[in-house]
């Protein structure tokens, strides 16, 4: 009896120091993440919650989800995005799952090319001396170009985006695309269905560079790896 005592006593002191041990972790990936999305904020990015991956599906439970963990969570995004930090860590609390998304051409418009063609242009981007804003890669198939926004510097001259609010004909568009007004993207640490991560390449925090000087380099790149959007050199929206 007495040794059946011990290791009773054993296995809750056991049980209690496995909790302890990994109640931090979580919390300690939960920290980690929301600290990733508030170097965005601050850097003046608008932010709005987004689905997130769920057992290698999304979240929203809706059959046949076009653009699985990838899309807001609120079809009121454009007007929840937010750079107030109390909010978004609210909302992170809330749901500290969720991927988050910005809403692009208010500060920042983003330049979307496949990941071959990003890489080439960071290359020939720093052998020019080209200025280069914050990039973030999502996955291995995408990298994401922050700059300023044209609608930003003239009221009068603005494009909209309609590539996200119809995300089943993303896959359609395969070389460059424009995000900007109505538009958004993922933005780190989102994780996607396939176990990949939205990840910073350059910090969030630098510069936004003038869009076009970046849009000359990722066209070029885009052409030599063969990923030209059909019928024009670039896609807005």
């Amino acid at each position: 009896m007495e040794s059946a005592s011990r290791r009773s006593s054993w296995w809750r002191r056991r049980s209690v120091l496995g909790a302890r041990t990994t109640a931090p972790t979580g919390a300690a990936d939960s920290a980690s993440r929301l600290e990733q999305l508030l170097r965005a904020v601050r850097a003046g990015f608008p932010v709005a919650p987004a689905a997130h991956a769920a057992d290698y599906r999304c979240s929203c439970d809706r059959v046949g989800c076009p653009a699985p963990a990838q899309h807001p969570l609120s079809f009121a995004w454009q007007s929840q995005a937010s750079v107030d930090v109390e909010q978004v860590t609210r909302w992170m609390e809330r749901e500290p799952e969720a991927n988050a998304v910005t809403a692009t051409g208010r500060n920042h418009d983003v330049l979307d090319v496949p990941a071959e063609a990003g890489r080439l242009a960071l290359e020939q981007m720093d052998e020019l001396g080209v200025a280069v804003g914050p990039v973030a890669a999502v996955g291995d198939d995408r990298y994401l170009f922050f700059t300023t926004s044209r609608s930003a510097l003239d009221e009068d001259e603005w494009w909209t985006s309609e590539l996200d609010t119809s995300p089943e004909n993303v896959t359609e568009h395969p070389g460059l695309r424009w995000h900007t007004r109505g538009s958004y993207v993922l933005l780190p640490p989102s994780r996607l269905v396939d176990g990949s991560v939205v990840t910073w390449v350059r910090d969030p925090d630098r510069p936004l560079p003038d869009p076009l000087r970046v849009l000359d380099v990722l066209t070029d790149a885009c052409t030599a790896v063969g990923a030209v959007a059909v019928g024009e050199h670039w896609l807005i929206g």
